[in-house]
């Protein structure tokens, strides 16, 4: 190599190291971790079933935190009108977050599921997940829950938002829960125990608020079926929701 180049290299590699040395007074200081929340409802909707049935869902997140560590809480449940009865606690969640990788977190902590009654039989458990975003955008949301029988069971949520245009999104969406051991107490087999999809089509009115409409089909799975049969139940649902994405 011509000396002249290497010369200039050298020249080069120790002006920069200057550079990088002696920041200049006027340069603002690094940006510091703050901390900060949100709550999100990512389903805020009625559904109306194909057993002309209407359903109030919610599905909500909120944490509070840095970029490395937050706490969480999730919420997710319904309540069928005019039936009766209580409203359905599907998870109530309390978690604390940390990120182990980009995109993603891993949560531990404690929750709860189950009627929404004053004698209701509760579910307690604790919970660890596995929280963020997978390739191509995925958001995932997958769980290994322990309850205080020891019973263990696991869910998965995904969805994906596909724009459309500027502010509007079309939204996949799958659910999915199985149970690695058998819990008579709460009456869940072992085994896949049901699988749920929807697709939804939202337009944000602002970055806060967006409308949607949508449609879903859910379906027992296992030896959930057969329970279900036995009690008189059916095993499978569709029906078409109208709802909206709420954050502050």
């Amino acid at each position: 190599m011509n000396l002249r180049i290497i010369f200039g290299l050298i020249i080069l590699t120790a002006t920069l190291r200057t550079v990088a040395q002696e920041t200049p007074e006027s340069w603002p200081s690094p940006v510091k971790d703050t901390l900060n929340g949100i709550v999100l409802f990512d389903r805020l909707e009625v559904a109306r079933n194909n057993r002309e049935e209407n359903i109030a869902v919610w599905d909500m997140i909120a944490w509070y935190g840095g970029d490395t560590y937050r706490l969480y809480f999730k919420s997710e449940g319904e309540n069928k009108q005019n039936d009766g009865e209580p409203t359905d606690i599907e998870r109530a969640e309390l978690l604390a977050s940390r990120l182990i990788a980009p995109f993603w977190e891993i949560q531990v902590g404690i929750g709860a599921r189950g009627e929404l009654t004053s004698d209701s039989n509760m579910e307690n458990y604790a919970v660890i997940s596995l929280f963020g975003m997978a390739p191509y955008q995925f958001e995932v949301d997958s769980s290994l829950i322990i309850n205080e029988e020891g019973d263990v069971s696991v869910s998965m949520e995904a969805e994906y938002d596909y724009r459309i245009s500027q502010t509007s999104y079309l939204q996949p969406r799958i659910s999915l829960s199985a149970s690695l051991s058998e819990s008579e107490r709460f009456d869940r087999p072992s085994g896949f125990n049901s699988i749920r999809v929807g697709l939804r089509y939202r337009m944000e009115v602002s970055r806060e608020f967006a409308p949607y409409i949508g449609a879903y089909w859910s379906r027992a799975l296992g030896n959930s079926v057969d329970n279900l049969r036995g009690l008189g139940d059916p095993v499978h649902e569709a029906g078409v929701v109208l709802g909206a994405r709420v954050w502050f």
